[in-house]
């Protein structure tokens, strides 16, 4: 611990710059190197799927999901995924019941077959009335 103070020290005494400003910039910066590196940033910075692969998951929503939301997606086992239904349900959570899952509960995680940013996309798919 003294080891890294004396590094500090010889630091802010070679660049000339105080204790106190080294206090403010470091943690600033880590606060921002952490903002951006937080999954949610990242989540959003995400390029949707390709015209390709879009109709790979309409059709796996529409086959999988489809056989326990209803192949409507009106419910059955499963809730409504219509836009209706899920308009108060925040979008964090539902990527992340796809994603990941509901334990104790028939939904199974989505995560090996999607990526987060594919779970996404069919949210924003489910809210504004899914294609078919």
């Amino acid at each position: 611990m003294a080891e890294s103070g004396r590094i500090f020290h010889l630091c802010c005494l070679r660049c000339r710059s105080s204790e106190l400003t080294h206090g403010l910039i470091m943690p600033s910066c880590l606060f921002l190197v952490l903002l951006l590196c937080s999954p949610t940033v990242l989540a959003q910075a995400a390029p949707p799927p390709n015209a390709e692969r879009q109709k790979q998951l309409v059709h796996l929503v529409r086959q999988d999901c489809g056989s326990c939301h209803g192949m409507t997606l009106q419910g059955g086992l499963g809730p409504s995924l219509k836009p209706q239904s899920l308009q108060n349900k925040p979008v964090d959570s539902l990527v992340a019941t796809i994603y990941n899952g509901r334990p104790g509960t028939p939904m199974p995680p989505w995560q090996r077959f999607l990526s987060e940013a594919e779970a996404r996309w069919i949210v924003e798919q489910l809210l504004a009335g899914f294609p078919e």
